[in-house]
């Protein structure tokens, strides 16, 4: 799912800040459809070439910070950014994977055919444990303040770029945003190397992309 939403002037009433959450590039476990959480797992030659592809966009957008979880597939996906545009890159264990215990290294099926239920009332928005890890709300306690902490630094009309991972972006998409939890889910995925983008508005955050891969275009007329 792509979607262009609420690309409007977010300045009034904020300081136009914006915050580009980043998915790093695909990795064998992707392709294999294996639960990585915080395996350390590396960019494949295709996620690699994912990344350099969305650095020469993304670099267009003048950030001016870039943050970045501190595995591998996190790490060396924002590298490609930083080469582009001469910043330096902060790394921060807050933006790991959620950390799903046993489920890491399963496949889909597996985690299915062994936890059924345990998934199950995951994917209805239930608080779930997944392989003894961690809540997503938890995942959002240690990762938004992240986020927050080094939009803070940005200067007025700012732009940081948080490279990170699906479900670690989703949770901390939804806490920004001020949703239920269990509403978390509906945002749904982001592919390889694309990025959803957070407009500071008189509100609060807004939505303004989510699973992009392209560059944002305005949005004319939103109300109508």
């Amino acid at each position: 799912m792509s979607a262009t939403a609420e690309m409007t002037d977010s300045k009034p009433g904020g300081r136009g800040r914006r915050v580009i959450l980043w998915r790093h590039g695909q990795t064998s476990w992707n392709v294999e459809r294996r639960f990585q959480g915080t395996t350390d797992v590396a960019l494949t030659e295709a996620g690699a070439d994912q990344a350099r592809r969305a650095a020469r966009l993304l670099a267009s957008l003048k950030p001016d910070a870039i943050v970045a979880s501190d595995l591998q597939r996190a790490a060396n996906t924002a590298a490609e950014l930083a080469a582009l545009t001469g910043l330096d890159v902060s790394h921060d264990e807050g933006l790991r994977e959620t950390y799903a215990g046993a489920w890491q290294g399963l496949t889909h099926e597996e985690i299915i055919a062994a936890y059924g239920e345990e998934y199950a009332a995951w994917k209805r928005g239930e608080p779930v444990r997944r392989g003894g890890g961690e809540l997503e709300t938890e995942v959002a306690d240690r990762a938004a303040p992240v986020v927050l902490r080094h939009a803070e630094k940005l200067p007025d009309d700012g732009t940081l770029v948080v490279v990170s991972h699906g479900g670690t972006i989703r949770t901390t998409i939804g806490r920004l945003l001020g949703l239920e939890a269990h509403h978390w889910e509906s945002l749904g995925g982001l592919s390889n190397c694309c990025w959803s983008v957070l407009g500071e508005g008189a509100r609060g955050w807004r939505l303004l992309e989510h699973n992009a891969g392209t560059l944002p275009e305005p949005v004319l007329g939103d109300d109508d």
